[in-house]
């Protein structure tokens, strides 16, 4: 069975693995969407399973989306 994350423990992920602050309070599944603040300051929305599965740690200026193919 899958671990289920809470949000104590993405929050401490978040600090340990990228330079982004979590700033929403509460996490209820893998699809929501979870507010973060990028290391220059700006806002942006992930949900948790690209920020720890595909890398998509900083908002769309510091770190821009990949060309499709």
């Amino acid at each position: 069975m899958k671990k289920r994350w809470t949000i104590e423990e993405i929050k401490q992920f978040v600090e340990t693995q990228s330079d982004s602050k979590l700033l929403s309070t509460e996490y209820h599944g893998f699809s929501q969407k979870l507010e973060l603040q990028c290391e220059c300051g700006n806002t942006f929305e992930k949900t948790f399973t690209k920020f720890k599965n595909k890398n998509q740690r900083k908002c769309d200026v510091c770190q821009p989306a990949k060309e499709s193919r």
